[in-house]
């Protein structure tokens, strides 16, 4: 189940006056978040590595795959999730173990 945009928000501002830490890894994590509401979690998954992934949802209190789909309406301008369509093993490709998908993953959006 995803969040609403209203959860979305308050999440996004709680996090805000609860945080404490360098304000560009806020920025991010909210960027992050922002981004995959129009183009999913798996897209999403496939730009940033799972520490980066992990450190975002510590800051924000939120899990990705909750938050927003899988796959979003704009999901087509990421480069990598469009090299993934042939895959059949997403987290493989998560994981950097086929080769071509990650290293393309933020040239077009």
């Amino acid at each position: 189940m995803t969040m609403t945009e209203k959860e979305i928000k308050e999440a996004i501002d709680t996090a805000i006056v609860n945080y404490k830490g360098q304000s560009p890894e806020l920025e991010q994590a909210i960027g992050a978040l922002m981004l995959a509401r129009h183009i999913g979690w798996k897209p999403l998954f496939l730009m940033h590595d799972r520490r980066t992934i992990v450190k975002y949802e510590k800051i924000l209190k939120v899990s990705f795959r909750e938050a927003v789909r899988e796959e979003g309406e704009l999901a087509f301008k990421s480069i990598a999730w469009g090299a993934f369509q042939g895959c059949t093993n997403f987290w493989k490709a998560v994981t950097g173990a086929i080769s071509g998908i990650r290293d393309n993953g933020l040239k077009k959006i």
